[in-house]
């Protein structure tokens, strides 16, 4: 069996080095255990100010549970915090001083990475960037289950 037919476990392999190393970049600029996927949050707050968990979720493309469980951390973490909305379903997100006081490296950091990514989409057929928008907007019209269940075989009906 040919390896491109482990397509999840070969992404998640891609995100595990692609994460892990950006990970090791942040412990060697003194930050250990800050999470890349911190970053975008840190940027758009300190960009344009505090964001609701839902404002957060849309702008960098990912749903409202996972950037919930993002800040979540984040604030165990002393980065963010926490304020009522306009009623009690809505949060805030603001930056705490320690999350203010990274910013110049993070921002180092940010702009590193993002050259390092255009050096790696100049080596491959494809910018990946390009190609997970692409796989995105595709699944987004028609879910992976609608695939799958099209070429899955009805189980045989018993008597």
């Amino acid at each position: 069996m040919e390896q491109r037919h482990f397509l999840g476990t070969r992404l998640r392999h891609l995100l595990d080095q692609l994460d892990g190393d950006v990970a090791r970049v942040y412990t060697d600029l003194g930050l250990p255990g800050f999470r890349p996927r911190y970053t975008p949050v840190i940027r758009i707050i300190a960009t344009h100010g505090p964001r609701s968990i839902r404002d957060l979720a849309t702008t960098i493309g990912v749903t409202h549970s996972a950037i919930s469980q993002t800040v979540n951390q984040m604030h165990r973490d002393g980065l963010v915090e926490l304020h009522p909305g306009d009623d009690a379903r809505h949060r805030i997100v603001h930056l705490t001083h320690h999350a203010r006081t990274i910013l110049p490296t993070l921002d180092a950091e940010w702009h590193a990475t993002t050259a390092a990514a255009r050096q790696l989409d100049a080596e491959l057929p494809h910018p990946l960037g390009d190609l997970v928008d692409a796989a995105l907007k595709a699944l987004g019209e028609r879910p992976m289950r609608d695939r799958i269940l099209d070429h899955l075989a009805p189980p045989p009906h018993e008597p």
